[in-house]
């Protein structure tokens, strides 16, 4: 028997409101990573979480490897979803690679999303003669090798740069889990997918409105980066945090969702 798409994605449906906000969690993440921050919405707003296909609770046997080595095929799984839950004027929230995997769903069909929520974005990891991005690209090779020889090491020395909230070691264990959770060639092959991604070119053709968080002292996504993707969207809204790290949603809900609220009252409601 075929499975629906809400079987496939793992698909939960919360809020009591009309209009839909979509999150999408990150890299190595799955929905789990949102529950700080969805309680504070869950009035006002129907919620849409979902696991990419090879992430959290999906059904694994629907990964292809053809299909997720680019970002475009996990922007289908998102097309999916609101195909088959008949979604329209969806407000899209969006952590790290997820932001230009919402852009590439919003670019190809711009109804969809009304707005959205960059949380710790980049539209290029690599460095250039022109862009800085944080990263060398021999220095992402090797941190793919790490995973090829040692998938716990790799796990065990990234998550605490991820989270970069030492006192708070819970999350840290959490996220360092999680990476553990998945198929170790799922998670390599997202992590190549995402680091070798290059979406510069395709910010500037998002027409909908976003608002960008940026992160303190985060080592993903540095502030150069989310200057960058603010000043190529035309309508964009730029906001750096006082939190540190790539994970503000779980270590610092309450900022993530004053700055969410504040830019989605600016967004809909008129006084």
């Amino acid at each position: 028997m075929n499975k629906t798409i809400s079987q496939r994605n793992n698909v939960n449906i919360i809020g009591n409101g009309n209009q839909t906000i979509l999150f999408a969690h990150g890299f190595g993440c799955d929905q789990n990573m949102w529950r700080f921050v969805t309680p504070s919405f869950i009035d006002d707003y129907r919620i849409v979480l979902f696991d990419y296909v090879g992430c959290g609770q999906s059904d694994i046997n629907q990964y292809n490897p053809a299909r997720y080595s680019n970002l475009n095929g996990y922007a289908q799984d998102i097309i999916n979803i609101c195909d088959e839950l008949d979604l329209n004027d969806v407000i899209f929230v969006g952590h790290s690679v997820s932001s230009m995997i919402g852009s590439l769903v919003s670019i190809k069909f711009p109804d969809l999303f009304s707005a959205m929520v960059f949380i710790g974005p980049s539209a290029c990891y690599i460095n250039d003669t022109q862009y800085f991005g944080g990263f060398g690209k021999k220095e992402l090779l090797e941190l793919l090798d790490v995973m090829d020889n040692n998938y716990l090491g790799w796990a065990n020395f990234l998550a605490p740069i991820i989270m970069k909230n030492e006192d708070k070691p819970e999350l840290v264990k959490e996220l360092e889990e999680s990476f553990c959770a998945t198929d170790p060639i799922i998670t390599r092959q997202f992590a190549e997918t995402t680091f070798f991604s290059d979406n510069r070119k395709d910010l500037s053709r998002i027409k909908i409105p976003v608002l960008i968080l940026q992160c303190s002292d985060d080592a993903i996504a540095p502030d150069a980066v989310g200057e960058y993707i603010a000043q190529q969207i035309q309508d964009s809204s730029y906001v750096k945090l006082d939190a540190t790290g790539h994970c503000p949603h779980m270590s610092h809900p309450e900022e993530t969702i004053l700055a969410i609220t504040n830019f989605l009252n600016k967004q809909y409601q008129t006084v």
